[in-house]
């Protein structure tokens, strides 16, 4: 659900990275107290669908982020329709999709060596604490680059899956947890050739 850094040379490109992580956390923030009512969290939708547009980002992006996030969206606006309302599935979904999208943008548009240096900054104090800044940092920005790393290794064992004209269900977690421990190692091996950890 992280997507990958994009080239570009929009305005919010150019930004800061820790001015857009702080307005993350801003957004993040005034997306879970303010919006109460369908119209504000259907308003807030468009205005972070803008914002990709200002980004220099074509709408299909955000789109396809959406449709990453399907699972997510149909599970969450489904219990709370049932166990609630339509109303509050609506607003909180919406509110959830929103925040979503916004980290997307947030990767989509800062390079992670930016975003690294950032957390290295925000987590110098923890140095008081007997903690490595610098080891933290980087188990964050490698948890992040994982993550689409993965997503990207069950879409290959869902290929496979169609062009044998298979469905393993359960049993498709097994080659994907093949794949991933097989990545772990060899991120852990080039981390050991590096010298780290």
């Amino acid at each position: 659900m992280i997507a990958l850094y994009r080239p570009g040379s929009g305005f919010l490109h150019r930004a800061p990275a820790g001015v857009k992580l702080a307005a993350l956390a801003v957004g993040a923030l005034l997306l879970s107290l303010y919006p109460h009512d369908p119209l504000s969290v259907a308003v807030a939708l468009l205005v972070v669908l803008v914002l990709f547009l200002v980004a220099g980002l074509p709408l299909r992006v955000p789109l396809v982020e959406i449709w990453r996030l399907r699972w997510i969206v149909l599970v969450l606006a489904a219990a709370l329709a049932i166990f609630v309302s339509p109303v509050a599935a609506w607003i909180n979904t919406g509110r959830v999709v929103a925040v979503l999208l916004l980290a997307s943008l947030l990767t989509l548009t800062t390079r992670m060596s930016d975003l690294l240096a950032v957390l290295h900054r925000l987590l110098r104090p923890l140095r008081r604490f007997g903690q490595d800044p610098d080891a933290v940092a980087l188990s964050i920005s490698l948890t992040l680059t994982t993550i689409p790393v993965i997503a990207g290794f069950a879409e290959r064992v869902r290929e496979a899956e169609r062009a044998r004209n298979v469905r393993l269900g359960v049993r498709t977690a097994v080659p994907l947890l093949v794949m991933a421990l097989r990545h772990a190692d060899e991120v852990g091996d080039a981390l050991a050739a590096r010298g780290i950890g």
